[in-house]
């Protein structure tokens, strides 16, 4: 790995490798000990990416500094964050005096009282003993009570804010400048590169990337350049907007230029309301036949065939996105006032004030920006250059509102124009990088066509330390209610196996009732169900349990099928209820689908087996973490052994030694993997 990651670096473009290194193997040693030496030598900087900032940590705070003891490597590094992690002093000390913050509409309408964690934070911070960063802050907080006392770009004084020289963001910032490494994350690094690059990161050309967890970087993307809009909650913020223009011409002192755009933004938000009225009724008309499901709770959907939407839809989309593009330029225009009004460029009667209206009027131009993007999209998607565009779009109705989403079906394209044209060179890596033994599908997904492929195994000796075992079932898991009875009956005694499980579900309404059905059983005394309470609470309760030598059963889904670091006896058996399949009804999904057969190609052989092929090899890895680890994964799928496709899942998955079929295996309580 070291030897193919150096040779990626110092070649011909393009400089672009995968490598696929099993769990084991050392990749974030071998990617620091390749890379690091050759950054400083060409003079460029190593920038790390991972999916998480939990990874981020993990690198900064010991990887890294176990590397710079033991390799005698002479570097320095930094932890990146966007700016949304951290405090911003100012609004802070706003909220805290005189509720201005309330004044200028920056925070959010709650009816919780979040004073108390404020003055806590304002005393830590103000005392050295809290460093300003979100994920520092141990008491916990609110996501509404954060967003109160953060900032972005555009609401940012910069250098001529009074809390300048305390700002947690730009003393982080300011060391990224003297790096040699510097550990980011995906959403980090897709924000600095949408931007045109080098704007919180080193500029993409003077940067070798390594991209850790490099599974998760097409799913990121997609969601990152993801554009949608709820139609009445915009038609409200047209009030609003109309409010914050009137009231900060009024503090501003009434000068002539922003009575004037006030006045006109009165026409031009009663304009956008209107339009978005006239775009809700015509979307109320659409089918909403289909169904995604997210959480518990059903969402209504039409998707858009093709991305091509309603002619009707267009239209009305069209004309609701003229009003709003003036308003956004009304509100970019705004903020230049206003920063020139702080340099002492504009002679308005309050300049002083200019500073306390930079957030409000940012806050109000980036959500501006955001709806413009998705209505101009939608007025553009009624023909076949839609198509072309590769955009899945679709509409979605709850209760509270009706919303139009547009995302990118292609998402390597994105990155092909935002990284892997522009850096020196990339290697991206992860654990599972591979579907079905091939690179096909990720090279597909992250746009790396021409970057080489290298798999590593893991060193662990697989068949004499784990088990996977397919037990004889009855019902087919396309038959839900047969299916989901036959396991709530199989688990009681699969969890007698292993004193402690974690047990994977692919749907929210599948683990409920199985939770329903085990209501009494003397199991549900060590399960935790997903829901019940926080990721985080139900993990130190589990690890509380297993240390207290007591059993201790995880009931999750997805988010608990990787990411999840369970060693030892902390997870000795794995269970994974259903193959990890798509939901047949995720409108991304089926767009992809859609496409991929206009081509002339098989969507399930070629994209939904391999998506499955990769989140089944995830599931399992949660069981053996470490070459000491031991214990079983159990499958309650029979479609693995059924179907023409099960084989080459099965042979995806690293080599466990393999039971298949019969209950009596289930009878034996302890199985001789216990003695590895």
């Amino acid at each position: 790995m070291i030897a193919h990651i150096a040779r990626t670096c110092v070649g011909e473009p393009p400089r672009l490798a995968a490598i696929e290194a099993g769990t084991g193997t050392g990749k974030t040693v071998a990617y620091c000990l390749a890379a690091i030496p050759i950054a400083q030598a060409l003079e460029k900087t190593l920038v790390i990416a991972s999916a998480t900032v939990a990874l981020q940590e993990q690198i900064v705070e010991r990887d890294l500094p176990d590397l710079a003891e033991g390799s005698g490597l002479d570097f320095n590094f930094v932890l990146a964050k966007g700016r949304g992690r951290y405090l911003c002093v100012k609004r802070l000390d706003q909220i805290l005096n005189g509720g201005k913050q309330q004044e200028l509409g920056l925070s959010d309408a709650s009816v919780v009282d979040h004073s108390l964690v404020w003055r806590q934070m304002m005393r830590d911070f103000g005392a050295g003993s809290w460093n300003g960063e979100l994920d520092t802050w141990e008491a916990g907080v609110e996501d509404v009570a954060w967003r109160s006392v953060t900032t972005d770009h555009r609401g940012c004084a910069n250098r001529k804010c009074g809390f300048y020289a305390q700002c947690p963001f730009f003393k982080a910032r300011h060391a990224l400048g003297d790096a040699d490494v510097i550990v980011a994350n995906h959403d980090l690094l897709l924000t600095d590169y949408a931007f045109g690059g080098g704007v919180v990161l080193p500029a993409p050309e003077s940067s070798i990337l390594v991209i850790d967890e490099a599974h998760h970087l097409p799913d990121k993307t997609q969601r990152h350049f993801a554009l949608s809009a709820r139609l009445a909650a915009t038609a409200v913020w047209g009030d609003q907007v109309n409010a914050l223009a009137g009231t900060l011409a009024q503090r501003m002192g009434r000068p002539a230029v922003l009575e004037r755009m006030a006045k006109g933004l009165v026409a031009e938000c009663d304009a956008l309301k209107a339009g978005m009225e006239t775009l809700g009724v015509v979307a109320a008309q659409l089918p909403f036949a289909e169904r995604f499901r997210g959480g518990d709770s059903p969402t209504e959907v039409c998707r858009f065939p093709h991305g091509q939407v309603d002619p009707g839809l267009v239209e009305a989309a069209g004309l609701a996105a003229a009003p709003l593009a003036r308003i956004n330029a009304a509100l970019v225009e705004m903020q230049e006032l206003l920063r020139k009004a702080m340099d002492g460029g504009l002679d308005w009667p309050n300049p002083i004030e200019a500073e306390d209206w930079l957030a409000p009027v940012g806050q109000a131009e980036a959500r501006a920006a955001a709806v413009r993007a998705l209505l101009e999209d939608y007025a553009q998607a009624s023909d076949g250059a839609a198509a072309q565009g590769r955009m899945a779009r679709w509409a979605s109705r709850s209760e509270q509102d009706l919303e139009l989403v547009s995302a990118p079906i292609e998402p390597g394209q994105l990155l092909g124009e935002h990284l892997w044209s522009r850096c020196h060179a990339a290697v991206a890596t992860s654990a599972t990088l591979t579907a079905l033994g091939r690179f096909d599908r990720f090279f597909e997904r992250a746009g790396l066509d021409e970057a080489q492929g290298v798999s590593i195994s893991s060193p662990f000796d697989y068949p004499s330390i784990a088990v996977l075992s397919v037990p004889q079932m009855d019902a087919d898991p396309k038959d839900v209610a047969g299916h989901t009875a036959e396991v709530a009956d199989l688990l009681p005694e699969l969890l007698t196996l292993e004193p402690s499980a974690l047990v994977l579900f692919t749907s929210w309404r599948q683990m409920n009732q199985v939770r329903d059905a085990l209501t009494g059983h003397t199991v549900m005394d060590a399960a935790q169900f997903q829901g019940e309470r926080s990721k985080q609470a139900m993990l130190k309760r589990h690890l509380r349990r297993v240390d207290a030598g007591e059993p201790s059963y995880l009931m999750g889904l997805a988010s608990f099928a990787e990411g999840v670091d369970l060693p030892g006896d902390y997870c000795r058996h794995v269970i994974v209820v259903k193959l990890p399949f798509a939901v047949p009804d995720d409108p991304v999904d089926q767009a992809i689908a859609e496409l991929a057969q206009s081509r002339g190609r098989n969507p399930f052989m070629e994209i939904t087996v391999p998506d499955a092929a990769l989140k089944l090899v995830q599931a399992c890895g949660r069981l053996i973490r470490d070459d000491s680890d031991h214990g079983r994964i159990t499958l309650l799928d029979k479609r693995v052994l059924t179907k023409r496709y099960g084989r080459a899942l099965l042979d995806s998955l690293p080599p466990f030694r393999r039971e298949f079929g019969g209950r009596a295996a289930l009878s034996q309580v302890r199985s001789s993997i216990n003695s590895p």
